[in-house]
Protein backbone atom coordinates (compact mmCIF):
# COMPACT_ATOMS: atom_id res chain seq x y z
CA UNK A 1 0.00 0.00 0.00
CA UNK A 2 1.37 3.20 -0.68
CA UNK A 3 2.40 5.83 1.87
CA UNK A 4 -0.02 9.11 1.78
CA UNK A 5 1.10 12.10 2.32
CA UNK A 6 -2.11 13.01 4.84
CA UNK A 7 -2.76 16.96 5.74
CA UNK A 8 -1.50 16.59 9.13
CA UNK A 9 2.06 15.34 8.21
CA UNK A 10 2.21 18.75 6.02
CA UNK A 11 1.25 20.92 8.91
CA UNK A 12 3.76 19.32 11.21
CA UNK A 13 6.23 19.98 8.52
CA UNK A 14 5.20 23.21 7.66
CA UNK A 15 5.89 23.74 11.54
CA UNK A 16 9.02 22.60 11.79
CA UNK A 17 8.05 19.51 13.92
CA UNK A 18 9.66 16.71 11.64
CA UNK A 19 13.13 14.61 13.70
CA UNK A 20 16.16 16.55 12.37
CA UNK A 21 18.57 13.90 14.07
CA UNK A 22 18.14 9.56 13.89
CA UNK A 23 16.51 7.90 17.33
CA UNK A 24 17.96 5.05 18.43
CA UNK A 25 16.63 3.88 21.51
CA UNK A 26 12.47 4.00 21.50
CA UNK A 27 10.35 2.70 18.35
CA UNK A 28 6.87 4.76 18.38
CA UNK A 29 3.96 3.23 19.29
CA UNK A 30 2.21 4.48 15.84
CA UNK A 31 5.55 2.72 13.64
CA UNK A 32 5.13 -0.41 15.39
CA UNK A 33 1.43 -0.74 14.54
CA UNK A 34 2.78 0.40 10.54
CA UNK A 35 4.94 -2.62 10.70
CA UNK A 36 2.13 -5.03 12.00
CA UNK A 37 -0.19 -3.77 9.39
CA UNK A 38 3.04 -4.71 6.68
CA UNK A 39 3.12 -7.82 8.34
CA UNK A 40 -0.23 -8.64 7.77
CA UNK A 41 -0.20 -7.69 4.62
CA UNK A 42 3.04 -9.42 3.22
CA UNK A 43 3.15 -12.73 4.99
CA UNK A 44 -0.90 -13.04 4.95
CA UNK A 45 -1.34 -12.34 1.40
CA UNK A 46 1.63 -14.46 -0.07
CA UNK A 47 -1.21 -16.55 -2.44
CA UNK A 48 -4.56 -16.90 -2.80
CA UNK A 49 -4.31 -20.29 -1.47
CA UNK A 50 -2.37 -22.02 1.74
CA UNK A 51 -2.45 -18.96 2.94
CA UNK A 52 -3.24 -20.18 6.26
CA UNK A 53 -0.90 -22.86 6.79
CA UNK A 54 1.85 -20.49 5.49
CA UNK A 55 0.87 -17.61 8.00
CA UNK A 56 0.85 -19.87 10.62
CA UNK A 57 4.14 -21.67 9.65
CA UNK A 58 5.85 -18.35 9.12
CA UNK A 59 4.71 -16.83 12.29
CA UNK A 60 5.69 -20.09 14.52
CA UNK A 61 9.22 -19.93 13.25
CA UNK A 62 9.33 -16.69 14.10
CA UNK A 63 8.18 -16.57 17.79
CA UNK A 64 9.97 -19.61 17.90
CA UNK A 65 13.17 -18.59 17.51
CA UNK A 66 12.94 -15.34 19.48
CA UNK A 67 11.89 -17.90 22.89
CA UNK A 68 14.92 -19.61 21.84
CA UNK A 69 17.03 -16.98 21.74
CA UNK A 70 15.68 -15.29 24.65
CA UNK A 71 15.33 -17.86 27.21
CA UNK A 72 11.54 -17.61 27.14
CA UNK A 73 8.98 -20.17 27.23
CA UNK A 74 6.57 -17.94 26.02
CA UNK A 75 7.07 -14.25 24.69
CA UNK A 76 4.44 -12.19 26.66
CA UNK A 77 5.20 -14.09 30.34
CA UNK A 78 1.95 -16.14 29.68
CA UNK A 79 0.85 -19.80 30.00
CA UNK A 80 -0.96 -20.04 26.96
CA UNK A 81 -1.52 -17.79 24.13
CA UNK A 82 -4.03 -17.97 21.92
CA UNK A 83 -1.83 -18.61 18.57
CA UNK A 84 1.78 -17.83 17.55
CA UNK A 85 0.54 -13.93 15.96
CA UNK A 86 -1.23 -13.10 18.83
CA UNK A 87 2.01 -14.04 20.73
CA UNK A 88 3.94 -12.00 18.13
CA UNK A 89 1.47 -9.16 17.85
CA UNK A 90 1.68 -8.63 21.73
CA UNK A 91 5.21 -9.11 22.29
CA UNK A 92 6.20 -6.55 19.74
CA UNK A 93 3.75 -3.73 20.67
CA UNK A 94 4.52 -3.74 24.13
CA UNK A 95 8.41 -4.44 24.31
CA UNK A 96 9.97 -1.62 25.64
CA UNK A 97 13.85 -2.65 24.62
CA UNK A 98 14.49 -0.65 21.11
CA UNK A 99 17.13 -3.76 20.75
CA UNK A 100 14.47 -6.15 20.79
CA UNK A 101 12.22 -4.20 19.06
CA UNK A 102 14.28 -4.57 16.04
CA UNK A 103 15.33 -7.97 16.37
CA UNK A 104 11.68 -8.78 15.48
CA UNK A 105 11.43 -6.63 12.97
CA UNK A 106 14.52 -7.70 11.25
CA UNK A 107 13.40 -11.60 11.56
CA UNK A 108 9.94 -11.05 10.27
CA UNK A 109 11.42 -9.10 7.04
CA UNK A 110 13.86 -12.12 6.92
CA UNK A 111 10.92 -14.62 6.66
CA UNK A 112 9.24 -12.33 4.40
CA UNK A 113 11.94 -11.97 2.11
CA UNK A 114 12.50 -15.56 2.15
CA UNK A 115 9.39 -17.02 1.60
CA UNK A 116 8.46 -14.42 -0.96
CA UNK A 117 11.49 -14.94 -2.65
CA UNK A 118 11.05 -18.77 -2.38
CA UNK A 119 8.06 -19.37 -3.84
CA UNK A 120 8.22 -20.55 -7.36
CA UNK A 121 5.01 -21.26 -8.47
CA UNK A 122 2.63 -18.74 -10.62
CA UNK A 123 2.30 -15.89 -7.99
CA UNK A 124 5.66 -15.43 -7.73
CA UNK A 125 6.44 -12.44 -9.73
CA UNK A 126 3.56 -11.05 -7.46
CA UNK A 127 4.54 -12.59 -4.30
CA UNK A 128 7.91 -10.77 -4.79
CA UNK A 129 6.53 -7.10 -5.76
CA UNK A 130 5.03 -7.89 -2.44
CA UNK A 131 8.11 -8.05 -0.38
CA UNK A 132 10.00 -5.28 -2.23
CA UNK A 133 6.70 -3.04 -1.64
CA UNK A 134 7.10 -3.96 1.93
CA UNK A 135 10.61 -3.54 2.32
CA UNK A 136 10.50 0.36 0.52
CA UNK A 137 7.38 0.58 2.98
CA UNK A 138 9.46 -0.44 5.97
CA UNK A 139 12.26 1.87 5.18
CA UNK A 140 10.10 4.93 4.17
CA UNK A 141 8.43 4.66 7.77
CA UNK A 142 11.91 4.42 9.44
CA UNK A 143 12.43 7.61 7.96
CA UNK A 144 9.07 9.19 8.49
CA UNK A 145 9.69 8.50 12.27
CA UNK A 146 13.23 9.85 12.46
CA UNK A 147 14.20 6.46 13.52
CA UNK A 148 17.69 5.65 12.48
CA UNK A 149 17.50 2.45 11.02
CA UNK A 150 16.95 0.76 7.45
CA UNK A 151 17.00 -2.90 6.87
CA UNK A 152 18.98 -3.93 3.87
CA UNK A 153 20.29 -7.15 1.99
CA UNK A 154 18.67 -9.07 5.52
CA UNK A 155 19.94 -7.09 7.98
CA UNK A 156 18.69 -3.91 9.84
CA UNK A 157 21.58 -1.63 9.60
CA UNK A 158 22.08 1.66 11.96
CA UNK A 159 21.78 4.74 9.95
CA UNK A 160 23.81 8.17 10.81
CA UNK A 161 23.79 9.72 7.45
CA UNK A 162 20.88 9.40 5.15
CA UNK A 163 23.25 11.09 2.86
CA UNK A 164 25.93 8.62 3.49
CA UNK A 165 23.49 5.96 4.17
CA UNK A 166 22.50 5.84 0.40
CA UNK A 167 25.62 7.22 -1.67
CA UNK A 168 28.12 4.66 0.40
CA UNK A 169 26.59 2.06 2.41
CA UNK A 170 23.70 0.81 0.20
CA UNK A 171 25.92 1.12 -2.87
CA UNK A 172 28.73 -0.89 -1.40
CA UNK A 173 26.33 -3.86 -0.43
CA UNK A 174 24.73 -4.00 -3.38
CA UNK A 175 28.36 -4.06 -5.31
CA UNK A 176 29.44 -6.60 -3.08
CA UNK A 177 25.93 -8.80 -3.00
CA UNK A 178 28.05 -10.44 -6.32
CA UNK A 179 28.66 -13.48 -5.19
CA UNK A 180 32.59 -13.35 -5.69
CA UNK A 181 32.31 -10.79 -2.82
CA UNK A 182 30.43 -13.14 -0.33
CA UNK A 183 33.24 -12.98 2.44
CA UNK A 184 33.62 -9.11 2.00
CA UNK A 185 29.82 -8.41 2.01
CA UNK A 186 29.37 -10.62 5.50
CA UNK A 187 32.40 -8.86 7.16
CA UNK A 188 30.65 -5.27 6.18
CA UNK A 189 27.46 -6.32 7.33
CA UNK A 190 29.20 -7.50 10.40
CA UNK A 191 30.75 -4.21 10.57
CA UNK A 192 27.14 -2.31 11.23
CA UNK A 193 25.85 -4.92 13.43
CA UNK A 194 28.49 -4.56 16.20
CA UNK A 195 28.10 -0.78 15.77
CA UNK A 196 24.57 -1.01 16.19
CA UNK A 197 25.38 -3.23 19.39
CA UNK A 198 28.00 -0.41 20.51
CA UNK A 199 30.86 -2.88 19.80
CA UNK A 200 33.05 -0.32 18.05
CA UNK A 201 36.59 -2.27 18.15
CA UNK A 202 34.86 -5.07 16.38
CA UNK A 203 33.33 -2.88 13.93
CA UNK A 204 36.42 -1.44 13.21
CA UNK A 205 38.17 -4.56 12.62
CA UNK A 206 35.39 -6.12 10.11
CA UNK A 207 35.28 -2.89 8.49
CA UNK A 208 39.72 -3.45 7.52
CA UNK A 209 38.67 -6.93 6.71
CA UNK A 210 35.63 -6.13 4.30
CA UNK A 211 38.37 -3.42 2.75
CA UNK A 212 41.00 -5.81 2.42
CA UNK A 213 38.99 -9.28 1.28
CA UNK A 214 37.61 -6.67 -1.40
CA UNK A 215 41.03 -5.95 -2.12
CA UNK A 216 42.47 -9.22 -2.29
CA UNK A 217 39.15 -10.38 -4.70
CA UNK A 218 39.46 -7.89 -6.85
CA UNK A 219 43.27 -9.30 -7.39
CA UNK A 220 41.87 -12.72 -7.59
CA UNK A 221 39.48 -11.58 -10.41
CA UNK A 222 42.30 -10.13 -12.39
CA UNK A 223 45.02 -12.81 -11.84
CA UNK A 224 47.09 -10.56 -9.87
CA UNK A 225 49.94 -12.34 -7.57
CA UNK A 226 50.01 -11.34 -3.82
CA UNK A 227 50.81 -12.67 -0.88
CA UNK A 228 48.22 -14.25 1.71
CA UNK A 229 50.12 -11.84 4.28
CA UNK A 230 50.05 -8.91 2.36
CA UNK A 231 48.40 -5.67 4.58
CA UNK A 232 46.16 -3.24 3.02
CA UNK A 233 49.45 -1.18 1.80
CA UNK A 234 50.66 -3.95 -0.30
CA UNK A 235 47.46 -4.67 -2.00
CA UNK A 236 46.39 -1.32 -2.78
CA UNK A 237 49.91 -0.44 -4.44
CA UNK A 238 49.36 -4.01 -6.81
CA UNK A 239 45.86 -2.13 -7.57
CA UNK A 240 47.71 1.05 -8.76
CA UNK A 241 50.45 -0.97 -10.63
CA UNK A 242 48.32 -2.96 -12.25
CA UNK A 243 46.26 0.14 -13.45
CA UNK A 244 43.26 -0.32 -11.26
CA UNK A 245 43.19 3.70 -11.64
CA UNK A 246 44.72 4.84 -15.18
CA UNK A 247 48.63 6.41 -15.13
CA UNK A 248 46.84 10.08 -16.44
CA UNK A 249 44.88 9.93 -13.45
CA UNK A 250 47.27 8.88 -10.48
CA UNK A 251 48.65 12.30 -10.01
CA UNK A 252 45.10 13.50 -9.72
CA UNK A 253 44.05 10.68 -7.46
CA UNK A 254 46.85 11.53 -5.13
CA UNK A 255 44.35 12.32 -1.95
CA UNK A 256 42.59 8.91 -2.49
CA UNK A 257 45.56 7.03 -2.71
CA UNK A 258 46.30 8.63 0.92
CA UNK A 259 43.05 7.98 2.34
CA UNK A 260 43.30 4.16 0.96
CA UNK A 261 46.75 3.75 2.46
CA UNK A 262 46.27 5.47 5.74
CA UNK A 263 43.19 6.76 6.45
CA UNK A 264 40.76 3.21 6.58
CA UNK A 265 44.04 1.01 7.90
CA UNK A 266 45.44 3.64 10.47
CA UNK A 267 41.89 3.83 12.18
CA UNK A 268 41.69 0.26 12.53
CA UNK A 269 45.47 -0.13 13.76
CA UNK A 270 45.62 2.64 16.07
CA UNK A 271 41.98 2.55 17.23
CA UNK A 272 41.67 -1.31 17.58
CA UNK A 273 44.34 -3.65 15.99
CA UNK A 274 46.77 -3.50 18.84
CA UNK A 275 46.49 -4.36 22.26
CA UNK A 276 45.01 -1.54 24.90
CA UNK A 277 47.91 -1.64 27.28
CA UNK A 278 47.21 -0.75 30.74
CA UNK A 279 44.46 1.54 29.89
CA UNK A 280 41.33 0.84 27.90
CA UNK A 281 40.77 2.53 24.88
CA UNK A 282 37.59 3.95 24.21
CA UNK A 283 36.35 4.71 20.64
CA UNK A 284 33.61 7.46 19.86
CA UNK A 285 31.08 6.24 18.54
CA UNK A 286 31.42 9.58 15.35
CA UNK A 287 34.84 8.18 14.66
CA UNK A 288 33.76 4.65 14.38
CA UNK A 289 30.73 5.94 12.31
CA UNK A 290 33.48 7.90 10.01
CA UNK A 291 35.64 5.02 9.43
CA UNK A 292 32.83 3.00 8.22
CA UNK A 293 31.42 5.02 5.50
CA UNK A 294 35.06 5.54 5.02
CA UNK A 295 35.36 1.60 4.34
CA UNK A 296 32.24 2.18 2.23
CA UNK A 297 33.25 5.05 -0.02
CA UNK A 298 37.02 3.02 -0.56
CA UNK A 299 35.09 -0.22 -1.26
CA UNK A 300 32.65 1.23 -3.90
CA UNK A 301 35.14 3.09 -5.82
CA UNK A 302 37.16 0.05 -5.86
CA UNK A 303 34.71 -2.01 -6.70
CA UNK A 304 33.29 0.18 -9.47
CA UNK A 305 36.82 0.60 -11.03
CA UNK A 306 37.72 -3.21 -10.98
CA UNK A 307 34.56 -3.28 -13.13
CA UNK A 308 35.53 -0.67 -15.80
CA UNK A 309 38.72 -1.28 -16.40
CA UNK A 310 39.92 -3.52 -19.66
Amino acid sequence: MAIFDLFSKRQKRSRGEVPDVYIYDKIPDGLRVQIVHLWNEALGNITDYSTHQRVVGAYKYIVETLRREYGFFNLEGKSYCESYISELFGFFLAEQDAERAIDVIELTFRMIDRITREFDYKYDQEATKTADTAINELNARFKEHGIGYQYVDGEMIRVDSQLLHSEVVRKALELLHDKAYAGAEQEFLNAYEHYRHGKYKEALNDALKAFESTLKVICDKRKWSYNSGDTSRQLIEICYQKGLIPDFWQQHMAALRSLLEGGVPTGRNKLSGHGQGSTPVTIPDYIVAYVLHMAGSAIVFLVDSERNIK
